[in-house]
C-alpha cells in the first residue's frame, strides 16, 4: 500500500524535518528515505548529501540529541542506495510514485559495516536480516 498519495505529504515531511518541528521521536526511517528522496531528485548528489547531512546535523542540535549517532559513511550510504532505486525506476514516474517504491523496497532495510579477518570494512545491506547486497 502507498505511504503518500500527493507531493504536498513528501514536502511537509521535508520542511518539518528542515525547521524541526519534526519531534526527535517522530523521524524514524521512513522520514530519512523520504527526505533522501526528495533531496535526490531535486538536487545533484553530491547536493542532495550535503543537505541531508547538515540537516540531520542541525536536527540532532535543535533536539540536543548530540551529534554521535550521525555518520558522514553512514548517511553517504543510505544516500547512495537510495540513488540506485531511484535510478531502477521509470523515470516518468512521479516524485510520490519514486518516494512509494523507495519506501517499499528500503523500508524495513538496514546497513552494517563489518570487519572481515583481514580488517577490511565492507558494508552489507540487510532487509529482514536477510543479506541483499555487499560492498
Amino acid at each position: 500500500m502507498a505511504v503518500y498519495q500527493t507531493e504536498k505529504e513528501i514536502k511537509e515531511v521535508v520542511e518539518n524535518f528542515e525547521s524541526c518541528v519534526t519531534g526527535k521521536d517522530d523521524f524514524g526511517h521512513r522520514g530519512h528515505l523520504t527526505v533522501a528522496v526528495w533531496y535526490l531528485q531535486n538536487s545533484t548528489a553530491d547536493q542532495a548529501f550535503e543537505k541531508m547531512r547538515s540537516g540531520l546535523l542541525r536536527f540532532l542540535d535543535h533536539h540536543a540529541i548530540g551529534r554521535a549517532p550521525y555518520s558522514d559513511q553512514l548517511t553517504m550510504s543510505w544516500m547512495n542506495l537510495v540513488q540506485s532505486v531511484i535510478k531502477q525506476t521509470d523515470p516518468n514516474l512521479s516524485l510520490v510514485e519514486v518516494t512509494n517504491i523507495v519506501l517499499e523496497r528500503l523500508e524495513h532495510s538496514r546497513i552494517v559495516f563489518e570487519e572481515d579477518h583481514q580488517g577490511c570494512v565492507k558494508e552489507v545491506v540487510q532487509k529482514d536480516q536477510t543479506e541483499i547486497q555487499s560492498k
